[in-house]
């Protein structure tokens, strides 16, 4: 059968991201809070004014109850939220379009032209759907910076003109092998040096580090204990070591000796089946050739997807031809951005799911420690340490994510959080349980955190250390699947639409402890509508509440900026995505500032401030796709044609370009105040 029916390729995502790939057995995190807190209580819609503190902090008091300074840590005027077809920007800040897809990166890229696009030219150019940014200063050059951009992925029905056919709901008909070329070509991460001119940066395309990294042009090796399993060999790849690309590129993170970390997030969605079965039915998936470990690995990861058809062209993506092909992907890649000839690496070591991101911090005993959410309805949030220390070395130190420990968490009622190591022969994890091996626990980190007891979540997403406090913050982005004997109106609820801020603590500082601590910062949604049970604090304006938390940042102050993905669900906020600013210390704790907003149908990606915090840079992603419908005076589907917007080529019948944003006070001085 075919694959379901999806608006857009962005509302396929989510889709993916909406339907739970296991039942849930174990406690979920809204059972732990209702545990923890009680339900009568929480039933009541009301409170102990020490619940909530104990939950919030003094932001959660009256402000006669508190003596604390009520000041925001930040200072600027908050935007007016709303919807259109443009950004707009808090006062007194001004925003440049840095790059956008389709311009050229090296001295010889092709001038873009949509209605001519092929998959060389693609590789000359700024690719699609970008997300993460990092940001490195050149040694030789401290004017100038090195930016690495992901390209998550691609929206055929406003990339390409003429499709009369619907890929946005699945009719891949007129998706021919050119065209996937081009997706492929689109996909991955760009890296090209900024200078700044005129007070204003913008692209060096002279630069000898500009490099495109693609789902079709770089090959890749890895590394750690799955690297050579039997499970990753291929019949182009009989070592199991050497991979052709890397795609949904969505979050990442910069390590601290200088290269940049890629996440592939949704990889199963590229995989393709010529006849479309249950993802459950493990009898198909055997006569397939899987093998019963094989079968409920791909029911767990939801594999095939059938989102693209690029496996009915090119046989590595079609799971009926090469079945191993899918373990190549869901994992953090590490690139260094200052050698353009060198061979990225996927570390199997920090596990195979849906990485939103892979944030970095030094513990105080010299190890790497990464955090990862597993964006998905009930997934997890992990953690792996790295088995040896950081040096001066920066060649030995690119070999620090080879080895380590990967663990899952498991919120406690009582306020702590359990690390569960995902270590063969711990626990369950033991032959007589089916497993044989690291590296199959590696490759089914999924099934191996469900085992150990974890704890499944509200879609994890960006999971954000603050050096400077000790606590690390968890964006659960909404889940709209959780059944109503979850429910906690003070904390993650039923039906659950629009997301949480967990803080997590360390005790002392240590990333590596076995046990953490964790409360709540902020409920997302209308505090205005009793029945949404939203948790912020009363400063908080009608424009500064936000639903769906995704990415975030902490800027050199210790403050937390959080962007927002609703996806087709803006109608039920009324407010486009954007980024806020979120206070985490004292009176002020769980106020949030709108301070950018994307256009209609756009999503705001994760921001990246420059070394001096005078610029931050945002990146737009898939402008004028999600939920036109909705949109008034639009109210129907955008096509390259006829998009909900031009932005930001307003001048000119080009279709939406996804773009990165550069923000700057007009004035001069630090972002945020």
């Amino acid at each position: 059968m075919n694959s379901p029916s999806f608006s857009n390729k962005a509302e396929a995502f989510e889709a993916s991201d909406d339907t739970p790939t296991h039942i849930v057995d174990t406690a979920t995190i809204g059972d732990v809070i209702q545990h923890r807190f009680g339900r009568r209580d929480v039933l009541k819609g009301a409170l102990a004014v020490t619940t909530v503190s104990y939950l919030m902090g003094g932001a959660a008091l009256p402000a006669s109850a508190t003596t604390e300074n009520t000041s925001s840590a930040f200072d600027f005027n908050e935007l007016q939220a709303g919807i259109d077809g443009n950004h707009h920007l808090a006062e007194g800040y001004e925003a440049d379009i840095l790059l956008r897809w389709g311009d050229g990166l090296f001295e010889d890229s092709e001038a873009f032209d949509p209605r001519s696009q092929t998959a060389a030219r693609q590789h000359r150019q700024f690719g699609y759907n970008n997300d993460y940014i990092g940001i490195f200063k050149i040694a030789d050059r401290p004017d100038n910076l090195l930016m690495c951009v992901n390209h998550e992925y691609t929206n055929p029905e406003v990339m390409f003109p003429g499709l009369t056919a619907s890929p946005k709901d699945n009719d891949f008909s007129e998706i021919n092998a050119q065209l996937v070329e081009v997706e492929m070509a689109a996909h991955g991460v760009s890296i090209v040096e900024l200078e700044q001119r005129d007070g204003k940066w913008r692209a060096v395309p002279a630069s000898a580090f500009n490099r495109r990294i693609s789902a079709s042009n770089t090959e890749m090796s890895a590394d750690g204990p799955a690297a050579g399993h039997r499970r990753l060999q291929t019949s182009a790849d009989p070592s199991g070591k050497r991979i052709v690309g890397t795609l949904n590129n969505c979050a990442g993170g910069v390590t601290p000796w200088g290269t940049y970390l890629t996440a592939e997030e949704n990889f199963h969605g590229y995989f393709w089946t010529d006849e479309m079965v249950d993802k459950d039915d493990k009898q198909v998936r055997r006569k397939k050739g899987l093998g019963d470990d094989q079968a409920d690995s791909y029911a767990r990861y939801g594999l095939p997807g059938n989102w693209y058809n690029w496996g009915a062209h090119q046989s590595r993506f079609n799971v009926d031809k090469e079945p191993n092909e899918a373990n190549r992907f869901g994992w953090v890649v590490e690139i260094d951005p200052f050698d353009p000839s060198s061979t990225p690496v996927k570390h199997t070591a920090l596990g195979r799911f849906a990485h939103e991101g892979c944030e970095c911090i030094v513990n105080a005993d010299g190890r790497t420690v990464v955090y990862s959410g597993d964006d998905a309805r009930f997934e997890y949030v992990y953690r792996f340490i790295s088995a040896n220390q950081i040096s001066a070395d920066r060649e030995a130190n690119m070999a620090l994510l080879s080895e380590g420990t990967l663990s899952v968490a498991r919120f406690n009622a009582n306020g702590t959080v359990d690390w569960l190591p995902l270590v063969y022969g711990n626990g369950p994890l033991v032959p007589q349980n089916g497993w044989e091996s690291q590296a199959q626990v590696l490759i089914d980190a999924r099934l191996a955190a469900k085992a150990l007891g974890a704890t499944p979540m509200d879609r994890p997403e960006d999971v954000q250390p603050n050096e400077q406090t000790g606590k690390v913050y968890v964006m659960l982005t909404n889940n709209n699947k959780r059944k109503k004997d979850q429910i906690d109106n003070a904390n993650p609820r039923a039906d659950n639409l629009f997301g949480h801020i967990i803080e997590m603590t360390t005790p002392g500082g240590d990333h590596s402890a076995d046990q953490f601590t964790w409360q709540i910062l902020i409920k997302c949604g209308d505090p205005m509508v009793a029945d949404v049970g939203s948790l912020w604090n009363p400063a908080t304006s009608a424009d500064g509440w936000f639903g769906s938390p995704d990415n975030c940042t902490i800027d050199n102050q210790g403050r937390l900026w959080v962007a927002t993905d609703q996806g087709k669900n803006w109608p039920k906020t009324g407010k486009a995505d954007g980024l806020y600013a979120v206070d985490t210390e004292g009176a002020a704790r769980g106020t949030a500032k709108l301070f950018f907003r994307v256009p209609v149908g756009a999503e705001m990606c994760g921001p990246c401030f420059t070394p001096d915090f005078e610029t931050v840079f945002l990146p737009v992603q898939h402008p004028g796709t999600d939920g036109t419908k909705e949109f008034e005076g639009f109210e129907r589907e955008s096509t390259f044609e006829d998009p909900a917007t031009r932005w930001p080529d307003f001048s000119n019948d080009m279709p939406p370009r996804p773009s990165i944003v550069a923000t700057r006070k007009k004035a001069g001085g630090r972002i945020g105040g």
